[in-house]
């Protein structure tokens, strides 16, 4: 299976009412982990990169190699996107593609209406000539991810989303709807009349951000309102981070990786594959 795009992925979940999930790479066992869920539970994926973890593992086009590498290896035969997360400039959403990603997130949502249009608009034209697929986001997703830090949510504008996807024709599109990256300080509270509003007037998959944290009820709601998409990243960063901690608290003579990133990469499996059940991906490869 070669890397695909997120488009075709995303309108079938929108038409059939389930989400593909989003997990994020920090590195080689991270990518393992994700893959073999998804392949195991027969659903797409997509896994997210953020610039800052693309840096860790070396650069965009390292990472994308190791990605083919895994897809080839591990004999994966479900729908794979490797994807952008919160590209910060049409330069590194274009360096990207150019590495051999098949879908960036170009975050321009920081800037007022019409330059994040602008932004996103020629984001679209570079990728969409090489049949990359583009997100876009519109209001502010609460907390930090790697180099994005927001003090608050601030909801989108229904309008504005609706004015940004008619004119840039982006394939999915993230309207910040009280989400948050990062733990929750309390109980989520999603503005779900507003993603209603949303979805009518855009007419796209939705996708939400923050997905950890957010209890099943939620989930399924969000689904219902057209997000198609869900990202988890800080779930995985927890699961793998307590069974690592684990085996170092248990043996301290242990000096072979192997040893602690195994059961690591094993944490992160048994999650994803809790995620795609929770979104209704599974079997939809």
């Amino acid at each position: 299976m070669t890397l695909v795009s997120m488009k075709d992925m995303l309108n079938k979940a929108l038409d059939e009412k389930y989400a593909v999930g989003q997990f994020n790479i920090n590195n080689l066992e991270w990518t393992q982990a994700i893959l073999a869920a998804a392949e195991q539970e027969k659903s797409p994926v997509i896994l997210g990169v953020s610039e800052g973890a693309a840096r860790h593992m070396g650069g965009f086009k390292t990472t994308v190699m190791m990605v083919q590498g895994l897809l080839e290896d591990m004999k994966i035969t479900v729908p794979v996107a490797i994807h952008l997360d919160h590209g910060s400039s049409y330069d590194k959403c274009k360096e990207a593609i150019e590495a051999g990603f098949t879908s960036v997130m170009i975050d321009a949502s920081h800037h007022p209406i019409e330059e994040n249009i602008e932004t996103t608009k020629k984001v679209v034209e570079f990728a969409h000539a090489r049949n990359v697929s583009v997100e876009a986001e519109v209001g502010t997703v609460g907390g930090q991810e790697d180099d994005i830090i927001a003090d608050g949510v601030v909801y989108a504008d229904p309008q504005e989303c609706e004015q940004l996807v008619k004119e840039t024709n982006v394939d999915c599109f993230a309207p910040a709807l009280g989400s948050v990256h990062g733990p929750y300080k309390g109980e989520p509270n999603l503005g779900y009349k507003e993603m209603e509003e949303v979805r009518d007037l855009t007419n796209k998959p939705l996708v939400l951000h923050g997905g950890t944290g957010i209890p099943t009820k939620d989930i399924q709601k969000a689904i219902s309102l057209g997000t198609s998409k869900i990202n988890v990243n800080t779930e995985n960063q927890i699961v793998f981070t307590k069974a690592v901690r684990e085996i170092l608290n248990n043996d301290s003579e242990v000096y072979d990786p192997r040893k602690y990133m195994v059961p690591g990469r094993e944490a992160i499996k048994e999650t994803v594959i809790g995620k795609i059940r929770e979104f209704g991906s599974n079997g939809k490869a």
